[in-house]
């Protein structure tokens, strides 16, 4: 099959098309022929082996896994032999191991869901990663209607997700992104829209009930002067650095909320099947909607990791394979 396999860390340069073999799906795994895959800031960090830490799962000189991408959606090509919940021929979207290719493979229990009949494969693709880090901050900031929400990172994937889905409980959203993308943001469901540019919402005096940040660039100072007392800060991206930068947001929310009995919390989104179908389900209802901003071949799949490394893809890449 054809995939794309990168066999040392470092940039899209090391990204090429080859010819490797299809893998075979384990007792409890599914072999999923691939239709479309989207990128995230993991794999990224994967592909760049950055921050170091992380490669105590993915490979210390060099990753486990060659074949790059994660999110999926396509047709059910084999089953393993203890898996009854599908059966080839199912349409699914979720996680693959290497889905930037042909075919991947994935836990069958957490890992997939049905997708929808009417949603395309492109946008089922660029559900799974975003979309369940974004509905699982804002079930963890507890987002009631009628509240107020802040999303720093409100043009990205995971922040528009977020906008969307707080949009459709019925909150109020502000919306923080570039001069470009204000208008995607507000067709999103955002209330109001800010261009970082040219203001900086942590002075603005404005304070809400709770605060998603999907960026990492502001300090847990300036954030925190966005709360309302008794509100609630949810950190859904680390800040830059290859080695302990990662960790200063999390950690330092940890500490300031048991000093101050602050609700400040770091999100580490854990996929499953229940929020893999809730997500499914809202967009094929209208409720939420993908925002793919460009799609690329599998060939071109290295162009499309330096789009998103330039850090201003707007919602989602996807790779059509």
């Amino acid at each position: 099959m054809k995939a794309i396999v990168g066999t040392e860390y470092g940039s899209p340069d090391g990204l090429r098309l080859e010819d490797v073999p299809i893998p075979s799906p384990g007792p409890k795994q599914v072999l999923v022929r691939v239709v479309a895959a989207s990128l995230n800031a993991l794999d990224w960090h994967i592909m760049r082996g950055k921050p170091y830490a992380a490669r105590i799962q993915t490979g210390f000189r060099r990753p486990k896994r060659p074949v790059r991408g994660v999110d999926a959606a396509g047709v059910v090509e084999e089953v393993g032999a203890e898996v009854t919940d599908f059966k080839p021929g199912d349409q699914v979207f979720g996680v693959c191991a290497g889905s930037f290719a042909e075919y991947g493979v994935s836990e069958a229990i957490d890992e997939l869901a049905a997708k929808p009949e009417g949603l395309s494969y492109e946008r089922a693709a660029a559900l799974p990663i975003a979309g369940i880090t974004a509905l699982q901050a804002v079930r963890r900031a507890k987002l009631e209607a009628g509240q107020t929400l802040l999303v720093n990172g409100a043009a990205g994937g995971v922040g528009n997700f977020a906008v969307q889905i707080a949009a459709a409980m019925g909150a109020e959203v502000t919306g923080v992104c570039s001069k470009a993308n204000l208008e995607t943001v507000r067709s999103s469901g955002a209330t109001t829209v800010v261009d970082y540019a040219s203001e900086d919402f942590t002075a603005t005096g404005d304070r809400y009930d709770v605060v998603l940040d999907a960026v990492g660039n502001r300090s847990l100072g300036e954030l925190r002067r966005c709360m309302r007392p008794g509100g609630t800060l949810v950190l859904m991206a680390p800040h830059p650095g290859d080695w302990i930068g990662p960790l200063i947001l999390p950690l330092g929310a940890i500490i300031t909320s048991k000093i101050r009995k602050e609700r400040l919390l770091p999100i580490l989104a854990k996929m499953n099947r229940d929020d893999l179908t809730t997500l499914g389900n809202l967009t094929a209802e209208g409720k939420i909607s993908p925002v793919v901003s460009r799609t690329y071949s599998l060939g071109d799949a290295a162009e499309a990791m330096r789009h998103l490394e330039t850090g201003h893809a707007v919602g989602k890449l996807v790779v059509t394979v």
